[in-house]
């Protein structure tokens, strides 16, 4: 049987997103839904992995310390709505590392593919930028797109920037997306 997995960008598409970075427990912020939208994909039996650019490591504005904290604020946020990540994966160079883990570069979902012993073809991954929806197209994933971050503004009735692939499905937020993907599992296990 295949593995049930979710990939989610986490700043602005989980918590809050900032132009400052997210850098202590203080500044994590949970969206609205975001936590109970990960206890649904959980109790629906999917894996709920996350992929996730972390430049501040590489720029010196936070440490190994500080993300580890932020992450512990988060894991224990979700735990107290019954929901939980199974793994966390980043990306900790600059952007002029050339690196390639750093989204849209295909790495850390290549490297959750492993994890895993699976193919990413098909695969949801959610996210707030079109480097996240260019990350999963490089894999064959399915990009989805949450107007909760980079793209807040954006009507959903207007195609979407340049850049993003035309594939590329939009949902309000991360509730939005599980409602879709949950509808379309059940309708498919009817059919």
């Amino acid at each position: 049987m295949q593995t049930k997995l979710v990939i989610l960008d986490r700043d602005g598409t989980i918590n809050r997103a900032s132009d400052q970075f997210v850098k202590s427990p203080e500044e994590w912020e949970p969206l609205p839904g975001a936590l109970e939208a990960i206890g649904r994909l959980n109790h629906a039996g999917y894996h709920v992995v996350l992929a996730s650019n972390q430049s501040g490591l590489g720029r010196g504005l936070l440490d190994m310390a500080a993300l580890n904290a932020v992450h512990d604020t988060m894991t224990k946020a979700l735990a107290r709505v019954g929901a939980r990540v199974d793994a966390i994966f980043y990306c900790p160079h600059a952007a002029d590392e050339g690196c390639h883990c750093r989204k849209p570069e295909p790495g850390l979902l290549e490297q959750i593919g492993e994890r895993y012993g699976i193919s990413l073809e098909g695969v949801p991954f959610v996210g707030d930028s079109v480097r996240d929806a260019q990350a999963a197209e490089a894999v064959y994933a399915q990009p989805h797109l949450v107007l909760t971050g980079r793209h807040a503004g954006h009507d959903p009735r207007e195609p979407l920037p340049s850049g993003f692939p035309a594939h590329t499905r939009v949902h309000a937020d991360l509730s939005a997306f599980v409602d879709d993907l949950l509808q379309t599992h059940s309708t498919t296990l009817q059919g």
